[in-house]
């Protein structure tokens, strides 16, 4: 198979299990969240800004992630991040989580372990030519199941031996992948040469740039949104236990994880633009269908699967598009792309908390987001004709 002689098959594994703990770390409030509201008293409001704060820490975490990839080079870094992530887990646990302030301050920690997406993305992407790339970043990228790892089994986990205790036992998966990670994981001898801050803002006077951030702030924002907000939304919508809402939310973090890789393929058969236009139109209609809480709970989980998946396959087609567009600025414009994604899904999760605060429900918050996959279609299909007439120079290639 072409695939597996183009790029280093050792190290795309090692990133994918490297993002996969590392996303099942960032999200591991979500699925505990119901337990620590009881114990920490938080009014709706708080627990969406709980699980938010994550999201958007790991956001600006991969901004200065894509700074250091291009300063350390990927595997330096990651090892530097993957370290921080494991001491503050063991202190966190050691020491006791008493407040909502302190609860906020683990949550940055783990945004560290979000920001993972713009170590092991670069990682794999310097490996790989141009017409592998949609393949090998959507297998890499493929590493934010972790998310329903933590949905699994963190509810339980925490309901049998105390979600304070859970923090310190996921620190012992991270160090075994740390470890793989050193071993098996190299930088390739294609990453180019430093970069620096100028860089980025060179980057940033690029209109496609931000096109390429807004598309991924509503694909990545709507998947890692929903994935730290389901719990409490089946929870509170339906009245479910937190194991059951863990599980609901691990099937249709599931169908997220599991659909990215194919995403990318396609996006390499048809193009990302014409992957993403369909995806921006039917993530809209599936938030509108669930903004009217009209379904019972085995309805709604459904709908939300096929939604998530569609979400899924959007991020994989997105960074098909990214070294495209940038390819030599792969490593600057996943820390740029990434921190949106996660300014999204901070988006998302908090203004689903304070929707049902200040209205009783959630529908504005679901409306507003597919609002903004409205315009992300409108965005995609404005910036396509050019963007494929830039392609048609390179036969192997299509956007």
């Amino acid at each position: 198979m072409k695939f597996l002689q183009a790029g280093h098959l050792p190290t795309l594994v090692a990133c994918f299990l490297y993002f996969d703990l590392s996303f099942a770390i960032w999200v591991l409030l979500g699925p505990m969240a119901v337990l620590i509201a009881q114990d920490l008293h938080l009014s709706a409001g708080q627990k969406g800004l709980m699980v938010a704060v994550p999201v958007l820490a790991g956001a600006a975490l991969r901004f200065v992630n894509g700074i250091l990839v291009g300063q350390w080079k990927p595997k330096f870094t990651g090892i530097v991040m993957q370290l921080v992530v494991i001491v503050g887990l063991l202190a966190a646990w050691k020491l006791g989580i008493h407040s909502f302030t302190q609860i906020l301050m683990l949550g940055v920690v783990l945004g560290v372990a979000g920001a993972s997406f713009a170590i092991a993305l670069p990682m794999v992407s310097y490996w790989y030519p141009p017409e592998h790339q949609g393949t090998a970043l959507g297998l890499a990228g493929a590493g934010n199941s972790g998310t329903v790892f933590a949905s699994l089994f963190a509810p339980a986990l925490a309901i049998a031996l105390g979600w304070q205790n859970v923090l310190g036992l996921a620190a012992l998966p991270l160090i075994a992948v740390l470890l793989l990670f050193v071993f098996a994981a190299k930088n390739s001898p294609n990453c180019p040469p430093r970069k620096t801050v100028a860089d980025y803002a060179r980057l940033l006077k690029k209109t496609d740039s931000w096109w390429l951030m807004f598309f991924y702030a509503v694909s990545f924002g709507g998947f890692v949104g929903l994935s730290s907000f389901l719990p409490i939304y089946f929870h509170d919508q339906y009245g479910l236990a937190p194991v059951t809402a863990g599980y609901f939310t691990a099937v249709c973090v599931f169908a997220g994880s599991f659909a990215r890789p194919f995403g990318g393929a396609l996006a390499d058969r048809i193009g990302g633009t014409r992957a993403l236009s369909v995806v921006y139109v039917t993530v809209a209609v599936v938030l509108l269908v669930i903004s009217q809480a009209a379904l019972p709970a085995a309805a709604a989980l459904g709908v939300l699967v096929f939604g998530m998946a569609m979400l899924g396959m959007g991020n994989g087609a997105v960074f098909q598009l990214v070294p495209q567009r940038f390819g030599s600025d792969v490593g600057l414009m996943t820390g740029l792309v990434g921190m949106t994604g996660g300014v999204g899904g901070f988006y998302l999760a908090a203004s689903l908390g304070y929707a049902k605060e200040l209205s009783g429900s959630y529908t504005i918050g679901f409306v507003a987001f597919a609002a903004l996959a409205m315009v992300a279609w409108s965005g995609i299909t404005s910036v396509r004709p050019r963007w494929r007439a830039d392609a048609a120079q390179f036969a192997t290639v299509r956007v």
